[in-house]
């Protein structure tokens, strides 16, 4: 393919991802295909000769989006929101025509240095403490990371690093091997499985602490488990705050956390993945107060704020931290900085859509999971399982778990809607998460009634049963 054919080719492609996206919501959200559908559709090697685009082209709606579950479906309903917008997709074309490898300032100077002022833009945009900010002179920053495990492993072994240096000090007749095995990294009972693959890459152990009623860890019981691990002989290390978890948007007490982690010498990190993108409000910007006394700080543009997968943004205090750590570990270091130039998709979407665009992005999702919290509450077979702070609504039947997955199955096998489940404590719950970009009123209320319609004709099936029985 030639500049000339590319012209050609790249307005066809922009036409079909235009079209694919407006008129997304007349696709089937969860696709028909059982595992393996796609390998006796393709050729078993590559093609020994070039093949044209139109040839390529033409597979893709025969071969792949039978295989797509379209999360940007204004009826999908699972997870969290994978971002996407035009400016950010635009970018993306760019940023993969520009093909940089930024693993230094020499590399692509612009690449290096756009990142370093959009996370400033950003971090201001939330109202981070000034000493998260890189400024002309400041000792902290941001970068920007593919994923937030990635922004919690990396935290976690900059934590490791400074925590053994600090105790070698200290101690000089302990060894590294002696340090690390008693080295303890703390998570909530409800924070992203991530943070324990990050442990087990680290090396070090690992022990959640148990969340309250709210699904929340408080101060005590961080200071029971350290209390405790101290008394054995451990040295507790890193505590990984989650704002805004998986199963439940529930937000970790910074506040009462905070200082016990500064008091104990813990790297205190914060996960906020998905509810971060939030504290651009001013009316949520609460829901980060405490985060001075963090050391590092992540949340995912990609998941709700308009910009497209990979974009992970991670600050930290210190930036010292980290290349202090990866100097010793030249596998991390490559690692860390061999970036795409992604920090082109924040400029192009915090330019074109303005903060109060994004705020009222945000602000319609969480308008529209009220809507389906005031839905459920009005039936009385239903129960609202955790506060409803953002754009997540936990809900279940009242009954039995068996009732709760039934409920689940004839949801996700009707392929209208899109929902995942979690549990809390041992509660089946349903989750219905605002996604969309496009999602409105009407696909809410739609996908209340399809649930409400489906319960009825289940209770009726499952009621039935129990008499037979």
């Amino acid at each position: 393919m030639d500049a000339a054919e590319f012209r050609k080719r790249g307005k066809e492609m922009v036409d079909y991802v235009a079209d694919y996206l407006e008129k997304i919501d007349k696709r089937q959200v969860f696709p028909d295909v059982e595992p393996g559908y796609l390998r006796p559709l393709i050729p078993d090697c590559a093609p020994q000769d070039p093949e044209s685009f139109e040839d390529v082209f033409k597979d893709i709606e025969k071969i792949i989006m039978p295989g797509v579950t379209h999360w940007h479906s204004p009826y999908f309903f699972a997870y969290f929101p994978a971002a996407s917008s035009f400016p950010a997709l635009l970018a993306d074309m760019l940023c993969g025509g520009i093909g940089c490898v930024g693993f230094s300032w020499a590399a692509s100077p612009a690449c290096t240095e756009l990142e370093t002022v959009m996370l400033d833009w950003l971090g201001k945009m939330i109202n981070l403490p000034e000493e998260f900010l890189a400024g002309k002179d400041g000792q902290g920053g941001g970068v920007i990371q593919g994923s937030a495990s990635e922004a919690t492993l990396i935290s976690l072994l900059a934590a490791r690093t400074k925590t053994i240096r600090r105790v070698q000090s200290e101690n000089p007749e302990l060894t590294e091997a002696e340090i690390m095995g008693r080295l303890v990294a703390y998570a909530s009972d409800q924070a992203h499985s991530s943070v324990e693959r990050a442990a087990l890459i680290g090396g070090v152990k690992i022990k959640n602490v148990s969340s309250d009623d709210k699904f929340t860890v408080c101060g005590s019981a961080l200071k029971k488990v350290l209390d405790e691990d101290k008394a054995s002989g451990l040295i507790p290390f890193f505590f990984c705050a989650t704002l805004g978890t998986t199963p439940c948007c529930s937000f970790d007490r910074l506040l009462e956390l905070g200082p016990i982690c500064n008091k104990e010498n813990i790297w205190m990190h914060i996960d906020a993945a998905y509810a971060g993108s939030a504290f651009i409000c001013p009316e949520f910007r609460h829901l980060l107060n405490g985060v001075e006394f963090a050391d590092s700080f992540n949340f995912n543009p990609h998941k709700w704020l308009l910009v497209n997968f990979d974009c992970s943004a991670m600050w930290v205090k210190k930036r010292s931290d980290l290349i202090g750590a990866f100097k010793l570990e030249p596998l991390y270091l490559q690692h860390h900085h061999q970036e795409r130039f992604r920090s082109l998709k924040l400029w192009f979407v915090l330019r074109m859509y303005g903060v109060t665009g994004l705020q009222e992005h945000i602000r319609k999702h969480v308008r529209l999971s009220h809507q389906f919290e005031h839905l459920v509450l009005q039936d009385e077979r239903f129960e609202i399982c955790a506060e409803v702070v953002l754009g997540l609504v936990c809900f279940r039947l009242k009954g039995s778990n068996e009732l709760n997955k039934a409920l689940l199955k004839s949801i996700n096998e009707a392929k209208k809607i899109h929902l995942v489940p979690c549990y809390l404590r041992e509660k089946f719950v349903l989750r219905f998460a605002v996604c969309s970009r496009t999602v409105e009123s009407t696909h809410v209320k739609f996908a209340w009634q399809h649930i409400s319609q489906l319960a009825t004709d289940l209770l009726q099936t499952w009621e039935h049963d129990d008499h037979q029985q």
